[in-house]
């Protein structure tokens, strides 16, 4: 097989999977609100939802209810298997259960429901077929019309797997909306790691303040000004007013720039004039209330290394440097 071919291969199953998850979308209709309804009835009650399924579904089930876990709605998964075997203690009637098979006839599942039902729980069938034996048996059936399968045999999950998995993600991200699910909430789910630290860290933990933070007068001398950016080990300065409200940042960029730009022999003259002649005037910065989280998208989205932070009055408080993040794990 050539590169060619491999990659020709490669691409069809994408164009498989991405016309199987158009497919599947095209379809959402009355039976996917209804299940959300459900779903948002049974979190009211305080109940959870269950995930089960078989094989490859087992573990998209696992991924399913972990996302519904982190995003508001209390989930748990339940192996079918040992779910006979005395897992079902786990599961009350105020819960629903959410079952995952696309054939629909997956023996373990089918074996499950009677159970399930003894138990008064209420059951979402996400499936491929309307006419399978679990899409009868259940409250609610959420049809997967994703086609065929891109392996050749028509026999490993794939294209069914896929979609099976992004339903799963629009009924938590739904949820997480229906429910008003809030990024502090989040933060609440995922107190460690680099989400955590980013959702729970503000401006305030982790600026440059104090001896680290460069702050002078516009007035201030260009070479003075390197001065004190160096004794701060800062790669800029911000240039305030009289009562410490911003008018500007001088970074390195800038003073590299600004020799550049400069005549031959001048360098004396531009060293000793004043800062605040060749400073970035009203520069972009942030609160000190904002959360890492919102620092980042700022970083990413302006293209920039410095960032000046000010209290509700405007005056600079601190400064982030891009390159503090990474020592503050919030990268």
């Amino acid at each position: 097989m050539t590169s060619e071919e491999m990659i020709t291969r490669a691409r069809e199953v994408f164009d498989i999977e991405i016309e199987g998850l158009r497919r599947t979308r095209d379809s959402l209709g009355e039976s996917f609100t209804q299940a959300v309804e459900l779903m948002l009835s049974c979190v009211r009650a305080e109940g959870i939802i269950v995930v089960t399924g078989v094989g490859k579904n087992l573990a998209i089930a696992e991924k399913m209810s972990a996302i519904f876990a982190s995003t508001g709605t209390r989930s748990i998964c339940l192996n079918p298997v040992q779910a006979m075997h005395g897992d079902l203690g786990m599961v009350a009637p105020r819960d629903v259960l959410i079952a995952l098979s696309f054939s629909g006839e997956s023996e373990e599942i089918l074996r499950l429901i009677p159970a399930i039902r003894r138990h008064g729980l209420k059951i979402i069938a996400l499936t491929g077929k309307k006419a399978s034996s679990l899409a009868t048996m259940a409250d609610i059936h959420v049809e997967i019309p994703c086609g065929k399968e891109a392996c050749p045999f028509g026999m490993a999950p794939t294209n069914s797997t896929t979609a099976t998995m992004a339903l799963g993600d629009a009924l938590a991200m739904v949820m997480l909306d229906a429910m008003k699910f809030d990024v502090s909430s989040y933060a609440m789910n995922h107190p460690a790691g680099a989400i955590g630290r980013a959702l729970v860290l503000k401006a305030t933990d982790i600026m440059r303040k104090g001896a680290n933070l460069a702050s002078i007068p516009p007035a201030t001398s260009v070479m003075n000004a390197l001065l004190a950016m160096t004794e701060a080990k800062a790669g800029s300065a911000v240039v305030v007013d009289d009562d410490g409200k911003l008018l500007g940042i001088f970074t390195d960029g800038d003073f590299r720039r600004m020799m550049a730009k400069s005549a031959p022999g001048c360098g004396e003259e531009l060293l000793s004039s004043a800062v605040g002649e060749h400073m970035t005037k009203s520069p972009l910065f942030v609160r000190d209330d904002v959360l890492a989280a919102e620092l980042l998208k700022v970083f990413e989205r302006r293209r920039i290394d410095d960032l000046p932070v000010c209290n509700s009055e405007g005056r600079v408080v601190g400064l982030v440097d891009i390159n503090d993040l990474p020592k503050m794990k919030v990268l």
